[in-house]
């Protein structure tokens, strides 16, 4: 796929970028810190330091998805995002292999990422429930 933006100062490792106002956000990335461990930072958008430090990624941004800026300075926003992160988590690099090389694996799962950001409160009850 193709990253969304390229940021002038990255950060040595990985850094995935979130909604620190959102519960169910807050509950996956839990998740995901707890899968990738000291392999990737995770910080809210909402820390004064992301908007100082990657001013070429609109707040609007990062108010839409999830974003993971690179070592390289590449930003991938969304479902992509995500699977980029657990692709440092040894047990789950197969997931960005199936993103890229499994035809419609992409395409559906940032549908389904856009369906459940329109509906996080739904989704944070059901991932509770389940």
């Amino acid at each position: 796929m193709t990253p969304v933006a390229r940021v002038a100062s990255p950060p040595s490792k990985p850094l995935m970028v979130f909604d620190g106002d959102c519960n169910f956000c807050r509950r996956w990335i839990a998740r995901w810190r707890e899968a990738t461990g000291d392999r990737v930072d995770y910080l809210p958008f909402q820390h004064p330091s992301v908007a100082e430090r990657f001013p070429e990624i609109p707040r609007e941004q990062f108010e839409q998805a999830v974003q993971l800026i690179e070592p390289s300075g590449l930003v991938y926003g969304a479902a992509e995002a995500v699977f980029r992160t657990l692709a440092y988590a040894p047990r789950k690099r197969w997931t960005l292999w199936a993103y890229e090389n499994v035809p419609g694996v992409g395409p559906m799962a940032e549908c389904w990422y856009r369906a459940v950001a329109k509906h996080r409160t739904m989704f944070l009850f059901l991932t509770r429930f389940l």
